[in-house]
């Protein structure tokens, strides 16, 4: 396997079977379970332009190769978006949090996968070398997004809500969200992402009206969801994850 370390993102090119590298977190797993065989690798985790968290106006950018700890432990996250530190110092184990990145995360797109529900839930704007892609058209199922062959998300801007919150139900063994839930509320209105449940994260818009019109845990507790389309496995049933949902979200409203 080949393995090249990028110059900066102008430099940052892929061959037909090359994969970007950062933390390695989900890439390298992948390659050892044979489910991702490329070709070479192009590290970009050091790359200054991938890097650092700043906040400008109503939004906190993140730079696509910051490790989750840094973002857990930043006080502008903190002051900023006290519920995306806490989702980010959720995440997987000390090694996980200090090596894996936002960027690596959000290109997997793990359908149990903690950083995409912040993603959606708050309505972010991911960048790229190329392009800007909001949230909603980001995420596009099963380990599948909007980006194209090559193309290297730079940073993630995250607008600033009026109040936000995160709750998961973990598997135990892998740490992974059996259910995860991030609220958000807006002046424009509120927005729930599910993570864990489907087969990918998606929106909660049953919850999302509920909570527009009482932004408390009871009417969060008060919504009755479908299993329809939701997954069953060995963790739980889909029945069990549709009664998780509107739980999750209340306590993540009550903080």
């Amino acid at each position: 396997m080949n393995y090249q370390v990028a110059a900066s993102v102008a430099a940052a090119r892929l061959g037909a079977d090359d994969k970007f590298l950062a933390g390695g977190q989900s890439l390298l797993g992948a390659i050892k379970l044979g489910l991702a065989a490329p070709e070479g690798l192009v590290d970009v985790r050091r790359l200054p332009e991938l890097q650092g968290i700043s906040v400008t106006g109503a939004a906190v950018r993140i730079g696509a190769a910051t490790p989750h700890a840094v973002v857990a432990a930043s006080p502008e996250v903190r002051r900023a978006i006290p519920a995306l530190a806490d989702l980010a110092g959720r995440i997987g184990d000390r090694q996980v949090r200090n090596l894996g990145t936002l960027g690596g995360s959000l290109a997997n797109n793990d359908p149990a996968a903690c950083y995409p529900a912040a993603v959606l839930g708050l309505g972010a704007t991911v960048h790229t070398a190329t392009r800007q892609i909001a949230a909603d058209d980001f995420f596009q199922g099963l380990f599948t997004t909007a980006l194209q062959e090559g193309e290297l998300i730079t940073a993630v801007s995250f607008p600033i809500p009026k109040a936000a919150g995160w709750q998961k139900f973990k598997q135990p063994a892998s740490r992974f969200s059996l259910v995860g839930v991030f609220v958000a509320r807006f002046d424009s209105g509120v927005r729930v992402a599910v993570t864990g449940a489907g087969p990918g994260v998606f929106r909660c818009h049953e919850l999302e009206a509920a909570l527009a019109h009482d932004w408390s845990p009871a009417a969060a507790r008060a919504v009755k969801l479908s299993a329809d389309g939701l997954n069953t496995d060995l963790h739980g049933t889909a029945a069990y994850r549709a009664a998780l949902i509107p739980e999750l979200a209340a306590r993540a409203v009550a903080g």
